[in-house]
């Protein structure tokens, strides 16, 4: 057996995409396996807030208590944040917020039948599923949750805690926002930018850019409405989030020129 070390990782959530995550783990296993090389991952068990399912198994895999039980496990293990629906695709970012760990904790599950081009890039707690294409140019932020059969093209740019349902195909170029979420089958037009914490409906043709905050679908993809609660309060932390940072920007430029006035307004004394 030769190449990598083997290194145990730690699934939050105990729900369907949880559970896919575990059996992408085990097939890319199994193909690690049969090429010689030691497994990437070994499946330590899931951590999940409902106390119904711990000391059980999912699939095979032991549930070992709730999610901040992160903090008590060996800090070796690696984790992957696996939980979120159409009802509340913000529940990915709050736990991350709540777990507090060093993005060097997270790991990258990629399914090993997905095609990952050596010009793409995924960022860390991104979880790529079966049959997955990632042509060419394509940036993938973190805690990205990409379903089987999905197709991002050409220089494509997915923000952190996005979600793209099985099936979606994006255009060349296309802008996916912050925790935006794509629904099944999905088709979005090239050079298009979908909103940070938008929802689009399963089936939609998006032809014009979705505004953030919004949900969208039909063909042509139309507003509906504002997005539910949890997008919408993850969309207003996120702004608050870049006010602060531009309010610290202008104080550390402030404070940077105030000690010289006269540079750019000349003196005042006399």
């Amino acid at each position: 057996m030769s190449g990598q070390a083997t290194e145990d990782l730690l699934i939050v959530g105990a729900g369907g995409f949880a559970r896919e995550t575990a059996q992408a783990v085990r097939d890319a296993a199994a193909a690690d396996l049969a090429c010689g090389r030691a497994p990437r991952w070994r499946l330590a068990g899931h951590l999940d807030d409902n106390p119904a399912l711990h000391g059980r198994d999912v699939d095979g895999v032991p549930v070992l208590g709730d999610c901040d039980l992160v903090h008590r496990l060996p800090a070796t293990a690696r984790v992957v944040v696996c939980a979120g629906s159409p009802r509340d695709y913000g529940v990915r970012a709050r736990l991350v917020r709540r777990l507090a760990l060093p993005e060097s904790r997270y790991a990258t599950v990629v399914h090993p039948t997905a095609a990952v081009s050596a010009s793409s890039e995924l960022g860390p707690g991104t979880v790529l599923l079966a049959h997955c294409v990632l042509t060419a140019a394509v940036r993938v932020g973190a805690h990205v949750a990409v379903m089987p059969h999905t197709v991002l093209t050409h220089d494509d740019t997915v923000g952190d805690f996005a979600t793209l349902a099985s099936g979606v195909r994006l255009g060349g170029g296309v802008w996916l926002g912050r925790g935006a979420y794509v629904g099944a089958g999905a088709l979005v037009r090239e050079y298009t930018t979908v909103g940070a914490w938008s929802l689009t409906g399963m089936g939609s043709t998006v032809l014009a850019d979705v505004p953030p905050g919004e949900v969208w679908a039909g063909s042509p993809a139309r507003r509906l409405r504002e997005a539910g609660a949890p997008a919408l309060d993850e969309l207003r932390a996120d702004e608050a989030r870049a006010d602060e940072a531009r309010a610290d920007e202008a104080r550390a430029e402030s404070k940077e020129t105030g000690h010289r006035p006269e540079t750019r307004m000349g003196s005042t004394a006399g």
